[in-house]
Order: structure tokens, then sequence, then C-alpha cells
């Protein structure tokens, strides 16, 4: 009998090892698992913050707009109805369907304001960087700057708007085939602009 008893104490202590040996097994399978299946997530993080963005604003759009501390760029498709308007207003083929601008913000005074607008358009060669200000709802020239292109020359936009005609001279060292390539793009631009983003015209 005792010898009975001794057998069922051993066999109870093997399978209780055994039982042992499999858990311990089990969990440093589940612990050595690679961190490459595993999700981590992060529960510091506010779930209120926004992911951080790369700021796509070009330097000579940011150089025009000393006092602004963020930019936001814009992008619209042009519908076909408004390009068939500004194709027909202008006398020149819109160049694409995709239309960028840049709003520049300020937060002078604790509160966040637009102070304008700029866009970037590719004519005769050069890269003009065309900054508007709003009246009226409507969007006007206030500047346009390009490398390489007389500032006398460029002068002649300022204050145009879309209802303006653009019969803009060649000055400064500036030839013809090239302010007339100039003037073309600037008015589809505006164009667009007041199209896209301008207040309703009543005439």
């Amino acid at each position: 009998m005792k010898n009975t008893t001794v057998l069922t104490i051993i066999g109870l202590s093997i399978a209780v090892g055994l039982a042992g040996a499999c858990s311990s097994a089990a969990n440093n399978a589940t612990t050595n698992t690679p961190t490459a299946n595993k999700t981590t997530v992060n529960t510091t993080a506010p779930s209120n913050v926004a992911p951080k963005t790369e700021d796509e604003t070009p330097a000579t759009v940011k150089a025009v707009f000393p006092g602004a501390q963020s930019f936001t760029k814009q992008h619209k498709d042009i519908p076909k109805a408004e390009i068939a308007e500004i194709e027909k207003l202008s006398g020149s083929k819109v160049p694409d369907t995709d239309h960028h601008s840049y709003l520049a913000f300020s937060t002078d005074g604790g509160a966040r304001k637009q102070i304008g607008a700029a866009t970037i358009v590719k004519a005769g060669g050069k890269d003009l960087v065309i900054v508007y200000e709003n009246k009226e709802g409507k969007p006007y020239i206030k500047e346009i700057r390009a490398d390489g292109v007389s500032a006398d020359f460029l002068k002649q936009f300022v204050g145009k708007g879309h209802d303006d005609k653009f019969e803009i001279k060649a000055a400064g060292g500036v030839d013809d085939a090239t302010a007339k390539a100039i003037a073309k793009a600037v008015q589809i631009d505006i164009l667009t602009m007041q199209m896209l983003y301008g207040a309703e015209d009543k005439h």
C-alpha cells in the first residue's frame, strides 16, 4: 500500500512538472514573438492633435510675405465650363486643369488672419510669383516678382483685376514676344482666381 501511494505521488509530481514546463514554454513563446508582428499604440499622444505635414510653400512665395507665420497650399480642379470661359475671355489656352495657390497667414496680436495669396505662373521661360490682394471680394494683382525680369516691366500689372485689359508693353529689356507671353499667362491666372475664389460679378 505504501509503494502504491509513493508511486501515485511521484506520478502527480511528474504531471505537475510537465504542466508547468508547458506553461512556461507557452509564456516564452509569447514574449519572444518578434516585435515586427506587434502593433505599438502610443497611449500618451493626444487624440486631438493632427499629424504634422511638410510645408510645401516655395521659398519664392515665402519671400513676398515676410510677415507671414504660416502658409496653406490650396489645390483646385478648374471645371470644364470655367476653362472654356477663361479661354474665351483671354484668347489663350489654359495650360493645366489643376490650379495651386498659397495663402499666407499672420498670427500677430494673437489672432490668425490671412494677409495675402500668391500663385506661381510659368511664362517666357520664367517663374512668376503673382501676389494678390482682396478688394470687395475680388482678387487684384498687388505685385509680381520674377528672377531675371525687369521690375519696370512687371509694375505694369499692379492693380489689375480680371476685368482689366492686359495691354502690356515691352520694357526693361523684355522683348515683345516675352511680354505677350507673360501678359497672357498672368491674365489667365487672374481670370482663374476670380472664377475659383472671387465674389460674383454684377455686370
